[in-house]
Parts: C-alpha cells; structure tokens; sequence
C-alpha cells in the first residue's frame, strides 16, 4: 500500500512539475509549440507542418513536428512527447476524427491548449479552434467544373479518401449533390484509395477494369487523381478519360499544364495552418483565440489551365 501511494504521490508531482513549466514559458513568452500532422510525404501535410512552424518561430517560439501517419497510436504517443517536453501548444491534425478525441483530451488535462488544422473531430467543445477548409464549397466547385468538362451524359467512378476522416465524406457528398442533378451521368463504381496515388493507381485498374467505357473520374484529393492519371496512360484511355483532382498541390498543377488533370480544387491550407499559430500566440497571450467560433471554415479556390499562371507557390494562389 505504502508503496502504490509513494507512486501516486510522484505522478501528481510530475504532473505538477509539467503543468508548472509550462505556465512558466506562457508568462515568459515563447516557448514550444508542438506541431503534428498526417503524412509529409504528402505535399499538402508537408505545407501544412512547414507553414506552422515557420509561422511559430516568426512568433518567437520554437516549433517540433511530428507525423501521425493517421495512427491514432501514433499521434497518442506524440501527444505524450509534447506534454513531456512542456509544450505551450499543439497544433493537430487528428488523425481519425472519432479516435483522435482521446489524445487532445489527454493534452488538454496537462493544461495545453490544442488547435486543429485541415480535419475535424467529432467532439466540440474541446479544443481551442478548429480550422478547415470549406469542403462542401470546395466539392461543388470542383462537380460544377467536372459537369462542364465530361458533359452531362456517361458512366463515371469515383475515388475516395478515408473513411476515418470526416472530409472524405464532406467531398462525396458535395460531388453527389451536384452531379445527381443530371440524370445522364451515372457513378457506375467507388473505390477508397486513402488519399494515397499508389492505391489510386491501383484501384484505378481494378475500375476501369470493370468499367472500360466510363467518360470520367472524381477524386476526393490530388495524390489518388494522380494515380488514376498514371493508371489510365498505362491503359491508353486517359485521352478519353477526363480526371479531376482535390488539394491544389504542386503536383497537380504540373498535371494541369501538361493536360492530363482537367482541374483541381486549392484548399487554403498555406492559410489556415498560420492562422491556427496566430489563434495559438493569441490566446497563451490575452486566453482568447481573438475568433467568436471555433469551427472556421475558409473557402477553396477551382485552379484550371485559365488560371493556374496565379499558382505562386505550394497550396498558394495569387489573387
């Protein structure tokens, strides 16, 4: 007995210490913000994680970031590193919107304020702010550009991210919203490729396989529109398939100038992952993100061969 409340007693004491040290940096100023995101080798996640630390460090803190690769596991123990290394901040993209609740309370019960970047979770209420891109804008403007592009008439397929994140689902609908206006365009088949361009070219085989005669593809982001792209060279049909994309990566509108991607859709990502630093600077300083809601949504912009000349930058176009 005497023994567990020994035990008892040095956790509350570390827990203590690390609740301590992290007021301390927040009156000092500065300090660590922990930043962690899904995938790096993925361009969006790349500029997501380098956008909010270099905006971090411009505010004089030091920023560390971590990559979940979408394993809720993963992103726990990352969560665990931060509270240990006295971070004043977490910026998170969660890796599951249902399983990811669990790690941002844990940070939240060592007193660190959390603020969630691109995807949501299904819990309110807990962290400071949640930005994302507005994905049933994007996802109609994207369905409009697509109706214009194959026509109102044929068979299509559709490539979908994964299930765990609440946006795969957002951009499917919004496609179907727009797209079940037409009673000429049938969606003959589905495949979720994860957002990955490896399974979108494989699953893309497997598609066009069982439906050789399709006109189009709708894909929920940029890297699984890739894969089908190369998929669809290899098959000879990419000249009578129209494909178009989701993200606004570099990638992509190397795609769009060679004429292979009709399109794309820029999610603000080069935006929203600074503003969620400038929300985190904001409230360690004055206890208020200086927003009234905490679920912000910025708009996504179509990016086609008329204007991708204004693409600048990685996820930025110039107005």
């Amino acid at each position: 007995m005497r023994k567990k409340t020994l035990l008892a007693m040095t956790a509350l004491t570390l827990a203590a210490s690390t609740l301590a040290s992290a007021g301390q940096a927040r009156a000092a100023g500065g300090g660590l913000m922990t930043i962690i995101v899904n995938d790096p080798s993925n361009p969006y996640w790349l500029t997501e994680g380098k956008v909010a630390a270099a905006e971090a460090q411009k505010l004089g803190y030091t920023a560390n970031v971590g990559a979940s690769k979408g394993d809720t596991n993963t992103e726990s123990n990352l969560i665990d590193t931060a509270i240990t290394n006295h971070s004043v901040a977490i910026i998170l993209d969660p890796a599951n919107a249902s399983g990811s609740v669990g790690a941002v309370k844990k940070a939240i019960a060592a007193n660190i304020p959390v603020f969630l970047v691109n995807a949501e979770i299904n819990e309110p209420g807990l962290a400071k702010a949640q930005l994302v891109s507005n994905n049933a804008q994007g996802a109609a403007l994207g369905a409009q550009r697509w109706v214009k592009l194959v026509g109102q008439k044929g068979n299509y397929v559709e490539l979908l991210g994964s299930p765990s994140d609440n946006n795969a689902a957002t951009r499917s609908n919004g496609y179907e919203t727009v797209l079940s206006q037409y009673s000429g365009l049938k969606k003959v088949g589905s495949q979720v490729a994860n957002w990955d361009r490896t399974q979108g070219h494989d699953k893309m085989q497997n598609l066009l396989q069982a439906h050789p005669d399709i006109i189009g593809v709708i894909s929920g982001n940029d890297e699984m529109a890739l894969g089908a792209i190369a998929a669809l060279k290899e098959a000879g049909k990419l000249s009578s398939i129209k494909v178009g994309g989701f993200d606004g990566s570099p990638d992509a509108v190397a795609a769009i100038k060679a004429g292979e991607l009709q399109y794309t859709v820029l999610q603000p990502v080069a935006i929203f992952s600074a503003k969620a630093v400038d929300e985190a600077d904001s409230f360690l300083k004055t206890g208020k993100t200086g927003v009234a809601n905490e679920k912000q949504l910025f708009n996504c912009v179509l990016i086609t061969k008329t204007n991708v000349g204004n693409y600048v930058s990685a996820f930025t176009l110039k107005k």
